[in-house]
């Protein structure tokens, strides 16, 4: 029982019931009476700041009796006041600790603790995530990108290759032909970049370049809906030109009004051949210089 007049009794019975609570605060059968804890932790917070600034005080108080081992006062009256300045600081510091517990207190005081736990689903939520290829080119094509990586940073690359993401006519694509990963296929040496939705990876040293969009099917498409999912890469072939699927798959992040966004905040036209989709548009890394689609994955 506190004395209420002797420090030091007090002192040791204040530290022996600390030990105690934390043996005993392991294991709580009801979560509930956390609540309790928490304000009686708060009230012993609020008197332990009390007792630092009077710790502080008899150091200030008594400094002139404060000598060292030596029978220096300079010395002693010195670290009685050095003494005082950490206990302010300690009681500075237990003020934050207090609010951090009054904010913990008042968050706990808002659960409503059932009996029972609730039934969580075991689906990890990024669980059914794709990437979809949108391009893969290499060869001339890809030095032309790799080139822009060095000049202009990978930033301009995948803003270049923009120009093949056709929105859902590419995702039809990448789902019919097997072109969706569950992460982004790379090699050993490729170098991976994501900027939101969209992943490039490229190697100099193997000259090619590709870009992958992020794709979530909706909860009405599983299974076979969803379409087949590559576990690696595959070879790099054209992709058949110019059969779309009859119905566009929904999208939970629909990439073309993302696409049509982009260009238009950076002023790009976007002219392709209307007859074939895979076409690439008019205009390429070097101004004026019709290209090829390259491979799509």
């Amino acid at each position: 029982m506190p004395t209420f007049h002797d420090p030091l009794a007090d002192a040791a019975e204040a530290s022996e019931a600390l030990r105690g609570l934390a043996h005993a605060s392991r294991v709580f059968d009801d979560p509930a009476d956390t609540y309790q804890v928490f304000g009686e932790l708060a009230a012993g917070v609020r008197s332990l700041r009390q007792v630092l600034d009077q710790l502080a005080n008899a150091h200030l108080s008594h400094q002139g009796r404060a000598f060292d081992d030596n029978g220096d006062h300079t010395a002693g009256a010195a670290d009685a006041l050095a003494a005082a300045d950490e206990l302010h600081l300690a009681g500075t510091l237990l003020d934050q600790a207090e609010d951090r517990l009054s904010a913990a207190h008042s968050a706990s005081g808002r659960i409503a603790w059932h009996r029972e736990p609730a039934i969580e689903s075991t689906v990890e939520p990024d669980a059914q995530r794709r990437w979809l290829s949108v391009v893969f080119l290499q060869g001339d094509q890809a030095d032309q990108v790799l080139d822009l990586i060095d000049r202009e940073g990978t930033d301009a690359a995948i803003e270049h290759l923009f120009q093949w993401d056709f929105g859902d006519e590419t995702i039809d694509a990448a789902l019919e032909n097997g072109y969706a990963y569950d992460t982004p296929p790379t090699g050993a040496l490729d170098r991976t970049i994501t900027e939101g939705d969209y992943t490039l990876t490229y190697n100099h040293d193997l000259g090619h370049v590709r870009l992958l969009c992020a794709y979530t099917p909706p909860p009405e498409l599983s299974g076979a809906a969803a379409g087949p999912v590559a576990t690696g890469p595959v070879s790099a072939r054209e992709t058949i030109s110019g059969v779309g699927s009859a119905a566009p798959h929904p999208r939970l992040t629909p990439q073309s009004h993302r696409s049509a966004g982009r260009r238009r905040e950076t002023g790009q036209p976007q002219q392709y051949d209307e007859r074939d989709w895979f076409a690439a548009p008019t205009h390429s890394v070097n101004s004026g210089q019709q290209s090829g689609r390259g491979l799509s994955l």
